[in-house]
Parts: structure tokens; C-alpha cells; sequence
């Protein structure tokens, strides 16, 4: 999906809100911090967060590994289960430039149990991620990233087999530490349909720039940093949000 497709932003409010009544979008008050889940609730979680829980930006690794990593997350995979095969691949040199590992080979570390939290857990899917990361770490070394670009930097990133919008800005957030893309998962969605900032039948990967849009105008009408707020709302959610949310949708 090309980011020429996206529809332009709303109008950002200058002045960061600051009475339960001010409106950070149209028809969107900021409320108050201590009601659960409002823009003024995020607001504050951005400004106390601990950094160790929302800072994902890849500081020591490789791009190779950066994209392992999350080619073996996403949809379906718990970080920690991502993690723990992760370790296993790069352990075993999966992501060293040019090694390109045989499929099988792949394959056979991903099928194994690994230990998650004591227990020995599956990876959910061993034989798509093994076919997946063989071609991406076989096409990284034909490529050349402008890093100067993010949004530039995820299409390219998205060229890779099986990256979709979300795992590409994943990727480029991580790798470039950047303010100019968002990631955006069902947690944050979620968030989004509660606050009534994303139209209820909105969904991922389809409407995946028209909401980033909205989000990083959210963001900045807040002034906080997209890539904090993401982070807070993708950690709160999936701790006790999203059931939260459901819960209220539904009723």
C-alpha cells in the first residue's frame, strides 16, 4: 500500500489541552487522566510511563535482526514467545549478514519447543516464518534502505515477503527511532474505536494510513511523542484494556 494513498490529516491544535472540555480533535474532549482510557488518561501515561517498558528502539542490533524479530512477532505470537525464538535463531546465526540459513533448517529451530516463562511452549506458525525470514534475509543483501526517509524506509521495508503496513512501521520505529509513522495493532485500535478517534468500521491493514493519520495528528495534538503513545496504549491494552474495551463496544 503506497503512503501517497493516505487522506490528509485534521487540522493540529497548537495549544496542548489542557481542561477536561478542550477539544483535541473534532468532537473528541480530553477529559480527565484519572477516567480510564481517555485522551487525557494517555496524556499522562506518556508523561510517567516507565522507559523500560515502552522503549523498543534496537539501540545495539542489526537491521537483520530487527527484522527477524519482528517477522517472528505480530498476530497470534506473545512477545515473550517471539522473544524466546528469537534468541534461539540468532543464537544459531540465523541473522548474520549473508548466512541465509536453509529453510529447513529455519523450519527445525521454530519447530521445536522452546522454554517461556518454565513452561516449553510451541511456535505457532514454524513453517511460514521459516519460509518468510529465508527470503528476507536472502533479499536484505540485495538492498539499499533510505534511512534518511522513514516513510520511504517502511515502503521498502514492506517489500519484503509477508511484511505487511504494521510490521514495516514496526520495523522502521524500531530501527529509526521516529516520530513519523505509527504502529498499529488490534490493541491500539481497540483504543482508538473506544475514543471514537477511529470509525468503527475501520479496519488493519486496510485502512492502515488513513488511520495513522489520524493518529499522528492525535499524538501531536496531545503534545506527546507518536511513538510513546503507541507504546503506552499497545502496553495497556494488552495488560487490561482490550478486554475493557470490548466489554464497552459490545454494551
Amino acid at each position: 500500500m503506497s503512503s501517497k494513498t493516505a487522506q490528509p490529516a485534521v487540522q493540529y491544535r497548537l495549544l496542548a489541552p489542557s481542561h477536561p472540555d478542550d477539544e483535541v480533535m473534532p468532537g473528541l474532549r480530553f477529559g480527565r487522566e484519572d477516567e480510564l482510557l481517555t485522551p487525557a488518561y494517555w496524556t499522562m501515561r506518556c508523561e510517567t510511563a516507565d522507559p523500560t517498558d515502552i522503549d523498543f528502539v534496537n539501540r545495539h542490533g542489526t537491521l537483520e535482526e530487527e527484522i527477524g524479530f519482528c517477522l517472528l512477532g505480530g498476530f497470534g505470537v506473545t512477545l515473550e514467545v517471539a522473544t524466546a525464538f528469537f534468541e534461539r535463531l540468532r543464537r544459531n546465526g540465523a541473522f548474520e549478514r549473508g548466512a541465509m540459513l536453509p529453510e529447513v533448517d529455519l523450519f527445525a529451530m521454530l519447530d521445536e519447543p522452546a522454554v517461556v516463562g518454565g513452561l516449553p511452549r510451541r511456535y505457532r506458525f514454524p513453517t511460514q516464518r521459516a519460509r518468510r525470514l529465508n527470503r528476507a534475509m536472502a533479499d536484505l543483501t540485495k538492498m539499499k534502505f533510505d534511512q534518511a526517509d522513514p516513510v520511504r524506509f517502511r515502503d521498502q521495508i514492506q517489500s519484503l515477503e509477508g511484511v505487511g503496513p504494521k510490521t514495516a512501521s514496526w520495523i522502521a520505529r524500531n530501527w529509526l527511532d521516529t516520530d513519523l509513522i505509527a504502529i498499529l495493532d488490534i490493541h491500539v485500535l481497540r483504543a482508538g474505536w473506544l475514543l471514537e478517534l477511529f470509525d468503527k468500521n475501520c479496519r488493519l491493514p486496510r485502512d492502515y494510513l488513513n488511520l495513522e493519520n489520524r493518529f499522528l495528528c492525535f499524538a501531536k495534538n496531545l503534545h506527546v511523542r507518536a511513538s510513546v503513545l503507541d507504546s503506552v496504549m499497545w502496553y495497556d491494552m494488552r495488560t487490561f484494556g482490550s478486554n475493557l474495551v470490548r466489554q464497552r463496544l459490545v454494551a
